[in-house]
């Protein structure tokens, strides 16, 4: 089993009705040395101007990204190279960036090589210290920017200092 920590970036909040702009994803390994930065133009013409401002990119940027088949396609077979027995997905918001990769795998990909669930990093760390009010933010060391690739490092980050405090989590 593989853990891979993803950040999503969209255009605005509702799946389908609105695009994903771009989205990182860091393989959760003591080295943390492999990533992944997909950037997929529009699937349609309805986006939220604020939404898409927070990924830093602008619409006519945005337009010029590759299709969502050739970047989905791509994504699959990097996660194939990388994953041993079967890939999960972890992430700071599963419920948003699982979401979009789902939908967008789904769609334009053969399935979602992630399957039925993912992971959340809160989850984890209440239950590691068994409150759950706790924040965990404080474990990144890369500053959180938007950018999905920066995003995902810092929350593997503090996945591997989860590790360290004792989570038993997968780092192959």
């Amino acid at each position: 089993m593989s853990f891979f920590v993803v950040d999503v970036e969209s255009d605005g909040q509702i799946i389908g009705k609105n695009s994903m702009v771009c989205f990182g994803v860091v393989k959760l390994t003591p080295e943390l040395d492999k990533t992944f930065y997909g950037k997929t133009k529009p699937i349609s013409k309805d986006y939220d101007p604020r939404a898409l401002a927070v990924s830093g990119f602008s619409r006519e940027e945005h337009e010029g990204f590759d299709e969502p088949f050739i970047v989905m396609d791509n994504f699959a077979k990097w996660l194939e190279e990388n994953t041993v027995g079967r890939p999960v997905l972890i992430s700071d918001n599963n419920g948003y960036d699982a979401s979009w990769i789902n939908y967008y795998f789904h769609v334009y990909h053969h399935g979602n090589p992630f399957g039925w669930s993912s992971r959340r990093i809160g989850d984890l760390y209440c239950g590691m210290v068994k409150d759950v009010f706790a924040t965990w933010k404080h474990l990144r060391t890369t500053k959180h920017t938007h950018n999905p690739v920066d995003d995902a490092m810092g929350n593997a980050e503090a996945l591997l200092k989860m590790k360290e405090m004792g989570l038993k989590i997968n780092t192959k």
